[in-house]
C-alpha cells in the first residue's frame, strides 16, 4: 500500500556529513545534560511511600492531584489503581519526616475535602528495591542491545549490525538528555517506553536495510550511494503509513492520557521522530561509511545477476 510514489531518487547521502554532523553535537549535548543535570527518578527508583485510598465513588484524580500539592509536596505520582474508586499515590522521600507521618498528612488532607475516602494500605519503598529496579532496567537494555545486533549479524552482515545499534543507542541517549535537560520525572513507564523504541527504531532500520540488499541484486550498475538513496526514497511511503499512524495514537494518549500516561507517551513521541531520523540519516549513512557492498549480501552463484532495466538483459548471443 502506497499513499504515493515518488519517481526519481532523494540525495539524502549527499547530505549525510550534515546531518550527522547535528546528530552527533544533538547526541553530545544530551551526555552533557545527562552528566551534569542528571535524571529526575521518580519514587520507583529513589524510595518514598506507597498508598492505596478507595472512595465510595469514582475518584477525580485531578483533585486529589490538588489536594496533594497544598500540602507542599512535588513530584507526587496519582494513578487510578484496580478500579476507579481506588488510587494510587506515590510519595517522595522527606527529609527529617517518615512514611507514617507522611501518609497521615496526606490521608488528613484527603478526608477533609471527602469524608468517604478510606485508607487501604500504605507501605514505604526504600532506596535498596530503587537501585535494585535501576540495576534491572539497565541489565534489560543491555539485553535488547545484544539482541538486536546478533539479529542484524545473523540476518545481515555486521556492518549492518553495528550502523543499526549505533542509531538505536543515539536515539535511546537523546531521550534521556530531554529528560535530564527539562528535568522531567523517569518512572518504569518511561523506561518501558525507552525499550519500545528501541525495538520500533531497529524496524525501520531493518526495513531500509532489506531494500538495500534488494536493490543490490536488481541495479549492477548503481553504486553504492545511488543504491541507499533509492532503498530510501521508495520506502517513504510505508514510512509515512507506519510512523504516523503509531503518531495518532501516541499523541492521543500524550494529550487524553492524564498525567499517568504524559511521559510514557512524550517519551515515545520523541523516540518516534528520532526513530525515523536516525534510520535515514544515521544507520544508513554509518553502514555506507563502513564501506558495505554487493558482496556483503549476495553470495556469489556463478551465474550472473541481470539489471532489469538493462535493455539487453536476457538477451543470448
Amino acid at each position: 500500500m502506497e499513499f504515493f510514489k515518488i519517481k526519481r531518487d532523494i540525495p539524502f547521502m549527499k547530505n549525510a556529513i550534515v546531518f550527522n554532523a547535528i546528530s552527533l553535537l544533538t547526541f553530545l549535548a544530551a551526555v552533557f545534560f545527562l552528566f551534569s543535570r542528571g535524571l529526575h527518578l521518580s519514587v520507583e527508583f529513589t524510595g518514598g511511600t506507597l498508598m492505596e485510598v478507595s472512595y465510595a465513588q469514582p475518584a477525580d484524580l485531578n483533585a486529589v492531584r490538588n489536594t496533594v500539592a497544598k500540602l507542599g509536596l512535588t513530584d507526587v505520582q496519582v494513578q487510578n489503581f484496580g478500579t476507579a474508586r481506588d488510587v494510587l499515590i506515590r510519595l517522595p522521600a522527606k527529609k527529617g519526616v517518615s512514611s507514617a507521618q507522611q501518609s497521615e498528612q496526606v490521608m488528613g488532607a484527603l478526608k477533609a475535602s471527602d469524608a468517604t475516602v478510606t485508607m487501604r494500605r500504605t507501605e514505604f519503598v526504600g532506596p535498596q528495591v530503587g537501585d535494585e529496579l535501576a540495576t534491572d532496567g539497565l541489565k534489560a537494555l543491555a539485553c535488547v542491545v545484544v539482541g538486536i545486533m546478533l539479529y542484524l549479524a545473523i540476518r545481515f552482515e555486521w556492518k549492518y549490525a553495528v550502523a543499526a545499534i549505533i542509531a538505536n543507542l543515539h536515539d535511546v541517549v537523546i531521550i534521556l538528555g530531554f529528560f535530564a535537560y527539562f528535568q522531567w520525572e523517569f518512572s518504569l513507564p518511561v523506561l518501558a517506553a525507552v525499550l519500545a523504541v528501541l525495538g520500533y527504531s531497529v524496524n525501520e532500520s531493518v526495513v531500509i536495510f532489506d531494500r538495500i540488499r534488494e536493490n543490490f541484486r536488481r541495479y549492477r550498475k548503481m553504486n553504492t550511494v545511488e543504491i541507499i538513496d533509492n532503498a530510501i526514497t521508495s520506502t517513504i511511503s510505508r514510512t509515512i503509513i507506519t510512523h504516523g499512524s503509531t503518531q495518532i495514537m501516541v499523541l492521543s494518549m500524550l494529550l487524553f492520557g492524564g498525567a499517568t500516561l504524559h511521559y510514557f507517551a512524550l517519551a515515545l513521541t520523541i523516540g518516534i521522530l528520532f526513530g525515523i531520523y536516525s534510520s535515514v540519516f544515521v544507520a544508513a549513512a554509518i553502514a555506507m561509511w563502513l564501506g558495505i557492498k554487493r558482496e556483503d549480501l549476495i553470495k556469489s552463484t556463478g551465474k550472473k545477476d541481470e539489471d532489469p532495466n538493462d535493455p539487453n538483459a536476457g538477451a543470448t548471443v
